[in-house]
């Protein structure tokens, strides 16, 4: 009895080191690595990666919380244009409130006993479900994992055929369904977006799927942008694109803001510098000027949401003309509005996540786009254990990707612990094989070299 006893904890100690080396209780380090000796450079980025690690679980954890709120508002508001009739946009009165009806039913948010507006937790007995705003970004980091940092145009391709469904549901919309098609007719990234093939290459789809790049490239835009290149090519061009990289260089600035700012502050500088990616004259890098220059003159977020409303929607104003094309729910999907929509939640909440998440609930249109997205970041920001502070609670640490995808290991169940795990081997190889940096086996950090 004592020798299968013996056997039985060797076999479940060989199996858990099957890929991890473990450094007493700090974050394990890759058998699938070699790590080499490195001399630090004075310019270097030093980022433990300990903290790092928590940062990933927090990511995976904020834009869980904001996507599943944000989940209950999608489409109820997006304006009364034509023959869209959605009634008044919400307000900050509306938070606690019942949810109305979105565009696509007469019934109230389907989610499950959810009739009132307010933050949707998972308790630690319960599983986060997967959806399009953390599925594809959960499978490009696999992609990622399994083959090399810069993905191939078939890289991407035999990923999509193999993790997503053909038939419906199979949670994809506009942009990234008509890539999916065409990539079964035998087309590669990046002509999945050309604009004379997919006519939705305007809309929102590739911001939801990218923005991991970013937290993988940290400190380093340039690489960042490097990465997301083809897999925001799958289904965007022009704005639409350059929207969705204004969002991974937000994502991997926040590894080098200084620390010493406020969050607000923190958050202002990383915009700002992340806005230099819009090109002048882009209509893009208008509406952000626009909804800073409406923050910053003290009136409510709900007066910036409708000044946005009136000006892009309805006068389509900095050249945004997606109303004159007579688009299905007037364009509601797209890049330009919706991007617009999430700097409200982003200035007005100030780096506050419940007051982040609570904004961009309530603005109105992709309304679990924008929560998603800073839910992610803020919560990469503040690390796990900062937003359970937060909310006063523990969370499920448990993820299931096969509510919308498939074909992945363990029938789809992951925890958040084994993502941000990945994230970190991930990062192991892009700074010694891509950044030409080193790690810390000792001190468990990375050396991350710096472009001047």
């Amino acid at each position: 009895m004592l020798n299968k006893l013996i056997l039985f904890f060797f076999l479940i100690t060989l199996f858990s080191c099957e890929l991890l080396e473990k450094n007493d209780s700090e974050v394990t380090f890759s058998k699938n690595i070699q790590y080499n000796t490195y001399v630090p450079k004075s310019n270097d980025l030093v980022i433990s990666r300990n903290n790092y690690y928590d940062k990933l679980y927090g990511f995976w954890l904020g834009q869980s919380i904001g996507n599943w709120t944000g989940l209950i508002t999608e489409m109820d508001k997006i304006g009364n244009i034509g023959n869209i009739k959605t009634g008044d946009f919400y307000t900050r009165d509306n938070w606690g409130a019942v949810d109305q009806p979105n565009i696509w039913s007469k019934d109230f948010s389907k989610l499950d006993t959810l009739v009132k507006i307010d933050f949707v937790f998972k308790e630690k007995n319960e599983v986060w479900g997967s959806d399009d705003d953390t599925d594809i970004e959960y499978m490009y980091q696999h992609l990622i994992y399994n083959n090399s940092s810069i993905l191939t145009s078939e890289q991407i391709r035999d990923g999509w055929l193999n993790h997503i469904m053909e038939e419906e549901e199979n949670y994809l919309w506009v942009s990234n369904q008509k890539a999916f098609d065409l990539m079964k007719q035998g087309i590669l990234p990046p002509e999945t977006s050309s604009v004379d093939l997919n006519e939705h290459y305007e809309m929102i789809d590739a911001q939801l799927t990218t923005e991991i790049f970013g937290l993988l490239a940290p400190g380093r835009e340039d690489f960042a942008l490097k990465m997301s290149y083809l897999p925001i090519r799958t289904t965007a061009r022009d704005n639409a694109a350059w929207i969705s990289e204004f969002y991974v260089l937000m994502h991997s600035l926040a590894s080098k803001v200084d620390n010493n700012l406020s969050m607000k502050d923190k958050l202002m500088w990383m915009a700002d510098e992340s806005r230099k990616i819009l090109p002048k004259g882009s209509y893009s890098s208008k509406m952000y000027d626009f909804v800073k220059s409406k923050y910053e003159s003290k009136i409510s977020w709900e007066q910036t949401r409708d000044s946005i409303y009136i000006r892009y929607q309805v006068n389509q104003k900095d050249g945004y003309k997606i109303t004159s094309q007579n688009l299905n729910c007037n364009g509601c999907f797209a890049a330009g509005i919706n991007f617009a929509s999430s700097l409200v939640s982003l200035f007005y909440g100030e780096g506050d996540l419940k007051q982040t998440i609570k904004i961009g609930t309530l603005s109105g249109w992709d309304s679990d786009n924008p929560t998603a997205t800073w839910g992610g970041l803020l919560g990469f920001m503040i690390g796990k254990n900062k937003i359970e502070k937060i909310f006063d609670k523990e969370f499920s640490n448990k993820y299931n990707i096969h509510r919308t995808r498939r074909n992945f290991p363990n029938n789809g169940m992951d925890t958040f612990e084994n993502m941000a795990q990945k994230g970190i081997f991930i990062i192991d190889k892009v700074v010694q094989s891509d950044m030409n940096g080193g790690i810390s086996k000792s001190k468990n950090i990375w050396y991350i070299p710096q472009i001047n």
